[in-house]
């Protein structure tokens, strides 16, 4: 490399361009979500587990049901049933997970039902919603965004209440998801 590449090559600058742009704030907001989670889980009181522990299933149902009944603001808790799942069987924890957390998100999508206006018209937004009018891919796309910690689908819950996607659609599609999610925490929570 000659001597004028090197000098064009160190004052070159790092440029982020809108398209990149665009993936910084999801990006930053999932890595904030997963940190919480994490740090719920290594402070959360032993005796709160065991506690809940006594619950069984019903206890992962509400922890699960409770949490995901709030739109945006994620509440983390994925530890908290990890630490409820030893002793409990890994399909019983993924399905009573999955129960609480489909039942819970129902809020956002009756939110978006009764509220047309609720979410801000965004790039994302509309994304969404040209996927929802497709039936087939509404069930993929609401599975593919539940099934991983994802704050953005409280957006696409609401954006299916919003445009009226049948109810059994949304229903089936993130509980699916969750049952997948709840089976991993579960898996490394160490369920039996």
């Amino acid at each position: 490399m000659s001597e004028a590449e090197s000098r064009v090559t160190r004052n070159q600058e790092i440029v982020i361009t809108p398209q990149k742009r665009s993936w910084i704030r999801p990006m930053l907001v999932a890595a904030i979500a997963i940190a919480l989670n994490i740090i719920a889980y290594l402070i959360i009181p032993p005796d709160l587990a065991y506690r809940l522990g006594s619950l069984g299933y019903i206890g992962v149902f509400l922890i699960t049901l409770i949490s995901n009944a709030t739109i945006v603001v994620p509440i983390p808790y994925f530890g908290l049933v990890a630490a409820l799942s030893p002793g409990l069987s890994m399909v019983g924890v993924g399905i009573a997970g999955a129960l609480g957390s489909v039942i819970g998100e129902s809020v956002g999508f009756f939110v978006g039902r009764s509220g047309r206006g609720v979410v801000e018209q965004t790039r994302f937004y509309r994304w969404v919603q040209r996927q929802l009018e497709h039936p087939w891919r509404a069930f993929v796309v609401l599975f593919a965004l539940s099934a991983p910690p994802n704050p953005a689908f409280d957006v696409a819950g609401l954006t299916a209440g919003a445009m009226g996607l049948p109810y059994w659609i949304f229903l089936s599609a993130v509980f699916l998801a969750r049952l997948v999610r709840f089976g991993i925490v579960a898996f490394f929570g160490g369920a039996t």
